[in-house]
């Protein structure tokens, strides 16, 4: 049999059962044909850009997709098929495509100017939005990234402690150079970094134990979004508390995704208050944004009327578009009752998935808080893999977009009639693909 190309890594298909091998090379097959336009489009971009790629998280074997547009909760490719959007752009797309106040805001600020050269009226406002939200910020700085935002936080954390030491937890992704998931990568920053298990409080207490006064801060997600939507336990984030405030260290929350758990974020609706939060994404009213914040001691370090304070630049931290868009973004679409009503939507969706998938003895589960999930298959990495690109497949052809690893980020404009649809896809592919799944299922 040949290779199975997957969105993880080159499967070899006398790795998998037979038959599902044969389903997925079947799968990929008819994607290539029925998604000529987006082979021809990856094509041209290889020739100008590594693969054709400038965001590897968005690869797919044999191509990805490419996307002409979108409008409220669908995209529609360049080959002219229509896909009811469940990934949401990675957790960043709450709004859905072409909210009209973002339009508008957006075009507001462009004819008043952009790029000023100086302070502007919109900043001030934002950081106040902002500062009203989240328990731990007292004060707050603008980035262009979630990653500009850790990476600030963490060298924020390190001047004020005048410690040099950084914990962070396996499976852990803070950005394109802060990257723990699979042993690290080669591109992260070179911190002196202490790598725990994450959800693990008695191995964050022995390392604190014999470490504690080296420890600038910990860096943790409340949630684990790339390692795979997997919650942390009250009693690990309450732990992680207690031992930062004993030793003196730094507790950041990366709530780039969590954020949106509620209107104060996940330390909000569950805590506890870390010492700084880094924010991002949906934030920036779909533009590109990032923050952080924290305790007022810390953050006025950055304070440039202080002869020993940090600097901070970046051409585009306060550009107007992002802070016009992140106003009107706030004021109207992330209150406290859309966000409570999307956690729930996301509870009910996993759910039914559970009970689904359950039921029907299928080799799946799906774990995530909220309005952010991950399916994952059962079995080892090749048959694991093989199940998550079988479903993505299948769901393609159906008309509903999810991630390759199995990433679903519920979207505002989102109803019951698509979320109602979604589910009875996933079931169908269980009854049309059951040889398969059953072959996968034995071998677990």
């Amino acid at each position: 049999m040949p290779d199975l190309t997957t969105g993880d890594r080159t499967v070899q298909a006398q790795e998998l059962p037979p038959a599902l091998a044969t389903a997925l090379a079947g799968a990929e097959a008819a994607y290539a044909r029925r998604c000529a336009g987006s082979a021809a489009a990856n094509a041209r971009a290889a020739r100008v850009m590594p693969g054709g790629n400038t965001r590897t998280s968005l690869w797919n074997d044999p191509f990805p997709l490419c996307v002409a547009s979108g409008e409220g909760c669908r995209i529609t490719d360049v080959d002219g098929h229509t896909y009811v959007d469940l990934l949401g752009e990675f957790t960043a797309g709450i709004y859905g495509h072409t909210p009209p106040e973002l339009a508008a805001a957006v075009a507001a600020a462009q004819a008043d100017g952009i790029n000023l050269s100086s302070h502007n009226t919109l900043e001030s406002r934002l950081a106040e939005l902002l500062v009203a939200r989240f328990p731990s910020f007292d004060l707050v700085r603008f980035a262009n990234s979630g990653t500009e935002a850790n990476l600030m936080a963490l060298a924020t954390a390190k001047i004020v402690t005048g410690r040099d030491r950084i914990v962070v937890f396996e499976g852990g992704y803070h950005g394109g150079v802060l990257t723990f998931g699979d042993g690290g990568s080669p591109v992260n920053v070179p911190h002196d970094f202490a790598v725990l298990p994450y959800d693990d409080s008695d191995a964050a207490t022995a390392y604190f134990a014999s470490h504690g006064t080296s420890i600038a801060a910990v860096l943790v997600e409340p949630m684990l979004g790339a390692g795979g939507c997997r919650p942390a336990s009250a009693a690990f984030l309450a732990s992680l508390r207690r031992l930062t405030k004993d030793t003196g260290a730094i507790l950041i929350f990366d709530e780039i995704q969590t954020s949106r758990m509620a209107y104060g974020g996940y330390q909000g609706r569950f805590g506890p208050c870390p010492d700084m939060t880094t924010i991002g994404k949906f934030f920036g009213g779909g533009l590109a944004f990032g923050a952080f914040g924290g305790r007022h001691d810390i953050m006025s370090r950055l304070d440039p009327r202080r002869p020993d304070a940090i600097g901070h630049a970046g051409t585009f931290n306060n550009n107007t578009l992002t802070m016009a868009a992140g106003i009107a973004a706030i004021e109207t679409y992330l209150t406290a009752d859309a966000l409570d009503a999307l956690f729930d939507r996301g509870e009910t969706v996993r759910a039914r998935l559970s009970t689904l998938f359950r039921d029907r003895q299928a080799p799946y589960s799906v774990s995530g808080l909220g309005s952010i999930m991950n399916i994952h298959g059962h079995g080892d990495r090749a048959t694991d893999t093989a199940l998550r690109r079988l479903m993505q497949f299948d769901l393609l052809e159906a008309g509903y977009y999810i991630a390759a690893r199995g990433l679903i980020a519920l979207s505002l404009p989102l109803g019951e009639g698509e979320i109602s649809g979604f589910v009875d896809c996933v079931a169908a592919f269980l009854d049309r693909r059951s040889d398969a799944l059953a072959a996968a299922h034995l071998r677990t």
